[in-house]
């Protein structure tokens, strides 16, 4: 799209949403406010507009700390999950209710903790990217297609306090205030433009979504980690972020208001054996004043259990420390293919400019045309003969949608048997 030009649905005077229109709702903590708001949602009719609230940066997990609800003909609802753990009544009552939220991956995973998991689904995060908008936030899609500007002022807040203040209450009822109109108008939208099927799959396809993959030894993504020499470093950076989530998990606070990513990796490398070498451990990689107060008194708080931590480490037999260089699952970053296997560099130098194109032709982002994980392991493993049969295969054994396999395959046959003549 042009940027000099304007959609004419897309209105170029913004209105600031400010509070709902019902007003905002009473909390609801108990079963007996729950059987009422079950009672509510039965009575409305159309799809449910559907957001979650968790305390990310603040407490340990991803638990859903206000879960808000809205319908036609039902109003909007606010249940706190302290109060209602168990909502599947609620999403018995919704099964045949389609749903629209606002990047569902998010909030899939923790309300699923609750006992809620839609059959139907419809994200306005996934479609907005699919209709081509250039922003795919919240606010920025309905300015776009509604001309309300939303604020966001809470939405990094802990909300996990009791009891919620009323400012953080407005904002969690706004988020769900537009959901259905905006689901209408981006629907629309879609169809218009031949994606309606496209978004469809995608959407279904979330309703299995389950949370994002565990990491294979995530200890060794914190920032600094590549930098230690030695498996018995390695070791003590194991020990010591292991250490680190149990005090988390315990105080049900984020690891990294324990003692920061940067202190753990110090920590490691300096390997302290007594409380004296503990308190020279140097914190100022953390970047800011606030950050090294905190990482100076976790060591301080939690000395014990980090000596212990590099004492286990230090015990270890050799054949019990982790490799320095772990044989990652997959094919190697983009970056060490040139070296590892050219032919497969030149594959992939190849299928960049092609998706690039059709990415523009269609007006959808590249990792959403086909994610770049499953795009490398095609091209890094292709099938012993490129054709369009042989490739969909291999994409659909990687969850590629049957949309996804009949855009892309062109394009990766295309790359296989012509590849970049130079990497």
């Amino acid at each position: 799209m042009d940027p000099e030009e304007t959609p004419e649905h897309e209105p170029e005077v913004f209105d600031m949403l400010a509070a709902p229109g019902d007003g905002i709702p009473s909390v609801v903590h108990d079963q007996a406010g729950l059987d009422e708001v079950i009672a509510a949602v039965r009575r409305g009719t159309g799809p449910i507009a559907i957001d979650a609230e968790r305390a990310s940066g603040y407490r340990y997990g991803q638990d859903a700390y206000l879960v808000q609800l809205r319908r036609h003909g039902s109003g909007t609802h606010l249940i706190d999950p302290l109060g209602c753990p168990d909502l599947s009544t609620l999403g018995e009552a919704l099964a045949d209710v389609e749903w629209v939220l606002h990047a569902a991956t998010q909030d899939i995973p923790c309300l699923a903790d609750l006992g809620l998991r839609p059959r139907l689904l419809f994200d306005t995060e996934l479609g907005a990217r699919l209709a081509g908008l250039p922003r795919a936030g919240l606010s920025a899609v309905l300015e776009y297609y509604l001309g309300v500007s939303l604020a966001k002022e809470h939405s990094a807040v802990d909300w996990s306090t009791r009891p919620l203040p009323q400012p953080w209450l407005l904002y969690a009822a706004l988020d769900v205030e537009l959901l259905i109109p905006l689901r209408d108008r981006m629907a629309r939208d879609l169809q218009e433009q031949g994606k309606a099927d496209w978004a469809k799959q995608e959407f279904d396809a979330l309703t299995r979504f389950s949370g994002p993959k565990l990491k294979t030894d995530p200890w060794r993504r914190l920032g600094g980690a590549s930098k230690l020499r030695s498996r018995r470093a390695a070791g003590v950076l194991r020990e010591v972020w292991q250490t680190r989530e149990d005090i988390a998990a315990r105080r049900d606070v984020s690891p990294g208001r324990i003692v920061p990513d940067a202190t753990v990796v110090e920590v490691a490398a300096r390997a302290p054996t007594d409380a004296a070498s503990l308190a020279t451990v140097n914190t100022k990689a953390e970047k800011s004043p606030a950050r090294q107060r905190r990482a100076t008194q976790g060591l301080r708080r939690h000395e014990s259990e980090w000596l212990a931590a590099v004492a286990r480490a230090a015990a270890l037999p050799e054949t019990d420390l982790p490799v320095l260089n772990q044989r990652a699952e997959g094919p190697p970053p983009a970056r060490a293919w040139a070296d590892r296997d050219p032919e497969a560099a030149a594959r992939l130098e190849a299928a960049k400019p092609l998706m690039k194109a059709l990415s523009m032709t269609h007006d959808i982002p590249v990792e959403n045309l086909l994610t770049p994980e499953v795009l490398r392991r095609v091209l890094w493993e292709p099938p012993q003969v490129a054709s369009l049969v042989s490739v969909e295969a291999s994409l659909a054994a990687l969850d590629a949608r049957p949309w996804q396999r009949e855009l892309v395959a062109p394009v990766i046959v295309e790359a296989i048997q012509n590849p970049a003549s130079a990497v």
